[in-house]
Formats: structure tokens, sequence, C-alpha cells
């Protein structure tokens, strides 16, 4: 099973503003700088616990139906599946109503009666399903531990961006944020 971004979020975890005044930066020379880091810290933590963290639009591509009639698609936290289609061999797509589907939000699985779904006529990447994904819509429905790894992250990548570019040993991640990321990964078995 694949996955592409359809829909990225909509905002960062923490504005500017608030990072500016965490990193103790009083100039806007640096604001697109910081928009950037913001944006990557939250890419890399998504990346690190397999979690979207604020609402985006995920497109989920399989080859068949799982035979239990569960699919986990080992990103979340899961909201709904907006879509739902199905390719012939002809590679023309048919929708299938997304009511079909049960997102057990708890487990982070997609069920669905799958001896009851239309069968994909070609054999490669003949199911497509788009689902939202998303702690919520707002900086505040991230749990606060993720966002401070965030916040950590874009201060010491903003501390440390010129010691990279002269060879300066600086680790990646820095001291704690990994731990404030660990509860919340998921597994990928």
């Amino acid at each position: 099973m694949s996955a592409m971004l359809l829909v990225p979020p909509s905002a960062e975890p923490w504005s500017v503003a608030e990072a500016k005044t965490f990193l103790r930066v009083e100039h806007d020379d640096d604001d697109a700088v910081i928009a950037a880091l913001i944006a990557a810290a939250r890419g890399h933590v998504e990346a690190l616990s397999r979690r979207a963290l604020l609402v985006q639009r995920w497109r989920f591509v399989l080859d068949a139906w799982p035979d239990n009639g569960r699919l986990d698609p080992r990103i979340g936290p899961l909201r709904s599946v907006i879509a739902a289609r199905v390719f012939d061999a002809a590679n023309n797509a048919h929708g299938i109503d997304a009511g079909t589907f049960v997102v057990d939000a708890a487990a982070n699985i997609i069920a669905s009666p799958c001896w009851a779904m239309p069968q994909p006529g070609r054999v490669t990447a003949g199911i497509e399903l788009d689902v939202e994904l998303g702690y919520g819509a707002l900086a505040s429905d991230v749990p606060d531990a993720l966002r401070h790894a965030i916040r950590m992250l874009v201060a010491h990548w903003y501390e440390n961006r010129g010691l990279a570019a002269i060879g300066a040993n600086v680790a990646m991640l820095p001291a704690g944020a990994g731990a404030l990321v660990a509860p919340y990964r998921m597994l990928s078995l």
C-alpha cells in the first residue's frame, strides 16, 4: 500500500510570532527561515511518530482489499474516509460510498465488508481511498508534547543553521525531542 499527501495542513502547530518569542528573535529578517523551520520540524515529528498532527488529506492506494476487511494505514490518527474508488480493467474509476467504511479511531483501522466490495479490474493500484487524518484543525488540538518537540527542533536548527555548512558535528535531534515523540510513535511491522 502506498500513501500520497493530497492536501497538506492549512496551518502549522506554531506561528512564526510564537516561534520568534520562544527563540527571542526581535527582528523580522529571519521570518521566512523560521517559517520554513517550523514546517520542516512538523514534517520531521510527523515522520518520527507516523502521525499527521493537523488535519490533512491522504490517498492510500491498494492492489486488493485486505482479506480480513481491516485496513491499517500505518499513519494516523484517522478521522474519516472521504472517498473511495475501484478501477476496472479499462482504467475507469467507479466510486464507492464512503459510508460503507467504518473508521475505528482507537485502533487506527478502516474496516469494510471486503466480501461485498467490488473487486478491482486492474492488478496494480486498483483501489484508492482518500482519508482525512490529524488531531484537529487548530494548533491547540495537537498534543503538547509533540508541539514542544517541534519547538525544540526549530530552536536547535535555528541556533545551529550555520554550523552544518562548515562541517561542525551537530546532532540532528536535540536531546529530549525524541523522548517527547516516542509515546506517540505508531509502530510499523
